[in-house]
């Protein structure tokens, strides 16, 4: 059987039972079970990643089990034990030649991007109020997951895989479990409904548990915070007008104001019978929902609702909606909000911006165009590309995936290394260099200016070309990785000096008045708007800022690209770099350090920033600031020779020290020593005898804490990571002070 046909086969299969139970019921409570990982296969189609049961033995005939299949999900892969590695480069070898058999056939790598704990609720609702078929090997390594994140001293969840149970994490596991077919009796429930009634239970969750519950029917539509789709109507020289907001804010506001209006709920079952009384202190008749719209753990109140908007949601609730909303006006806001939320299906091809508001616009079009039409079919195709088995079992991905952002920066990491010509990894760069060239976004979005999106064209996204948002630092660095690998001796030129420009001038479009970077578009409103943050678990999500991460990232291509391209555009270049750098300057800090946003933390956006730095001739020599920054980073070093900094640091904007020395910051932080050309190679060569000795006889190294941050509060994982930085840090090492024996 061929491979597409063995696809086929799964999708199209018989569908599960399903009942007011749960989503998926069977004969066999399988909550403590797993499947045949021998079974399990990725399929990347042009970096669209899906994960694939087969089911029977014909189906495996025709698909071997991959090593990249078997790595992502803790199987031997029985790659070579390897000579060790006493220098510099032979440890990049090392690494190369386990790392290259996990590059998946378009020329990409794959990896779970996983993490908060909040998106596979919002999934399942959706799936059990869709009527949803669930595979039962799905639902097997869903039940798997959860429970293995489940926190061992009290039960519960928390918003991602390494923080303390909260009422969102721990309601919306227990109802998904629950949803799953675990019954109520489980130990291991009892124990999280323990935990969930100690924070108070579901009342006391942040606003989008509140949204998701009432959604199944387990809360009432009163406790949810106003979600007025009337807001998309708004002129947009409003200040408030949702156009303004970040993307994943306003993407997210619009499929939930959307439900909101229509105040969809699921039809009592059993099961929401059940879990009613589960989910609360108190018997469910005897709550008064609206009263506790404002009631919220102390755990999950991150970022506390303003006074401002608690005075807008009084006036929404009480003058509003019972006296102003005309039936009129409520037409035409939802005409007006599904046609955005359509025009978002259409220029992703339902793949959407990431996993919240995928699930959201599912449900918005189940609610709107019906359970058979062809955008429910598509968007229940799509919802598999968000889904990731590893070892533990299935989790959702904070995007579709880390394709073009992870494969940018292995190709530049070689390069550094000085192996872009070594004859053993050209066919691994040349497959990388394919994949970026068919990553390329090629046109802008039909009517972006109706949609309010960003011009795109010749940008690269965070994942895939399908997904189709322009990044500012994932376009910079696929442009570096193409740049330098282009202009290396025998490499094809496959991304012509159009594209090129192309993507240079989506960059200069995206600067801020400031000077800085922001992510997906230049800011676009006051961060006054932060006072109608009603998320509750995150900062920071309002608005686009200036980061220093992005900055830098434009700053080394667009310095990268004038060395090549020295009279395209070369005034706007001049001035925007000039000021890009001022806005670096300025966000130091007085101890040296620069906060990130994307990484943990301060040694994640320290090396950027050196790069940066760097790239226009600014050292350790020359920049007092530099030297500051250096100061900064060798305060740090641990007495291993390596450095780790907690996760509590994106929290606080404090620097906390890990509990112990982590591979990939120890990399960050040699690497921004380097780029800063520290005089003495001591620190540097004592750190990456650390990351030397703590290699695996294979090649690899060992996953170690997490790695990444979004809106302050809630960490990501980057696996490849570990492979990535340590391979750029040697060879930069091998690059400046020779291939010396450190081990």
């Amino acid at each position: 059987m061929a491979r597409s046909e063995v696809v086929t086969s799964i999708v199209a299969g018989p569908k599960p039972h399903i009942s007011d139970k749960g989503v998926e019921v069977d004969s066999v409570d399988v909550s403590s079970e797993k499947t045949d990982y021998s079974r399990w296969r990725l399929l990347d189609e042009h970096g669209r990643q899906t994960w694939h049961y087969l089911d029977n033995d014909e189906k495996l005939k025709g698909w071997p089990q991959s090593t990249a299949d078997k790595y992502h999900l803790g199987l031997a892969t029985d790659l070579p034990h390897l000579d060790k590695a006493k220098t510099p480069l032979a440890s990049v070898s090392n690494a190369l030649s386990f790392f290259s058999h996990l590059q998946l056939p378009p020329g990409n790598w794959g990896c779970e991007y996983g993490g908060p704990m909040f998106l596979l609720p919002g999934l399942v609702i959706t799936w059990h109020v869709t009527h949803t078929p669930v595979p039962l090997s799905h639902s097997m390594e869903i039940k798997r997951y959860l429970f293995a994140r489940q926190n061992a001293e009290d039960g519960g969840w928390g918003l991602h895989i390494e923080g303390q149970s909260t009422v969102f994490g721990t309601a919306m596991n227990y109802v998904v479990l629950r949803l799953l077919g675990v019954s109520g009796e489980d130990k291991r429930m009892i124990q999280a409904r323990g935990t969930l009634h100690k924070l108070g239970g579901a009342v006391n969750g942040p606003h989008w548990a509140k949204f998701w519950l009432s959604i199944l029917g387990v809360m009432q539509w009163d406790t949810v915070t106003p979600v007025p789709p009337e807001l998309w109507l708004l002129p947009d020289w409003v200040p408030i007008a949702p156009w303004r907001w970040w993307i994943h804010m306003r993407q997210v506001f619009l499929p939930m104001s959307y439900i909101y209006s229509k105040r969809f709920s699921h039809p009592e079952t059993e099961l929401t019978r059940q879990l009613r009384q589960e989910l609360y202190t108190s018997p469910y008749d005897s709550i008064n929902f609206l009263s506790h719209r404002n009631s919220i753990s102390p755990r999950d109140n991150y970022h506390p609702k303003t006074f401002f908007l608690n005075t807008i949601n009084w006036a929404l609730v009480n003058i509003w909606n019972p006296y102003l909303r005309y039936d009129s006006i409520v037409r035409k806001a939802e005409d007006w909000t599904f046609d955005l939320i359509r025009r978002e299906d259409e220029n992703t091809d339902y793949a959407n911006l990431g996993p919240v508001n995928g699930p959201m616009n599912l449900l918005a079009c189940y609610i709107h165009d019906g359970e058979d039409s062809y955008s429910v079919r598509r968007h229940r195709e799509r919802m598999h590309d968000f889904l990731w088995v590893k070892d533990e079992g299935m989790l959702m991905n904070g995007t579709n995936g880390v394709q073009t952002w992870d494969t940018s920066f292995l190709i530049q990491a070689v390069i550094e290394a000085g192996l872009a010509q070594d004859p053993k990894w050209k066919p691994m760069l040349i497959k990388a260099l394919e994949f970026l060239d068919d990553q390329q976004i090629r046109e802008d979005c039909k009517e972006q200016e109706i949609c309010y999106r960003q011009r795109r064209k010749g940008a690269w996204a965070f994942s895939t070309r399908a997904q189709g948002y322009t990044v500012s630092d994932c376009t910079s660095e696929a442009l570096k990785a193409v740049i330098l690998l282009q202009r290396t001796p025998g490499y094809p030129t496959l991304v012509s000096d159009e594209r090129i420009k192309d993507a240079i001038d989506t960059l200069l479009t995206m600067q801020n008045p400031s000077g800085g970077f922001a992510s997906y578009e230049p800011t676009r409103g006051s961060e006054y708007l932060e006072y109608l943050n009603a998320a509750e678990v995150f900062g920071r999500i309002m608005i686009e800022y200036d980061y220093p991460e992005c900055t830098t990232a434009v700053v080394t291509a667009l310095s990268l690209f004038t060395t090549h391209y020295p009279t395209y555009r070369a005034t706007t270049i001049r001035r925007v770099k000039d000021a890009a750098l001022t806005y670096i300057r300025h966000a130091q800090r007085p101890d040296g350090s620069w906060y990130g946003s994307w990484g943990i933390c301060f040694t994640y956006a320290g090396m950027f920033a050196l790069e940066s730095l760097a790239s226009v001739g600014e050292n350790y020599t020359n920049s007092e600031r530099v030297r500051r920054a250096c100061d900064f980073f060798l305060s740090k070093q641990m007495d291993d020779g390596g450095w780790g900094e907690s996760y509590r640091s994106c929290e606080t904007g404090v620097y906390t020290p890990h509990a112990r020395s982590q591979v990939v910051q120890t990399a960050w932080a040699c690497i921004a020593l380097m780029e800063a050309e520290y005089p003495d190679k001591a620190p540097v060569e004592k750190a990456l005898r650390m990351v030397m000795g703590r290699q695996q006889g294979n090649g690899e190294w060992l996953q170690e804490a997490i790695e990444g941050v979004f809106n302050k509060s809630c960490m990501i994982s980057y696996p490849n990571y570990k492979f990535i930085f340590p391979i750029k840090a040697l060879g930069m090492f091998a690059k400046r002070f020779g291939d010396v024996e450190l081990l």
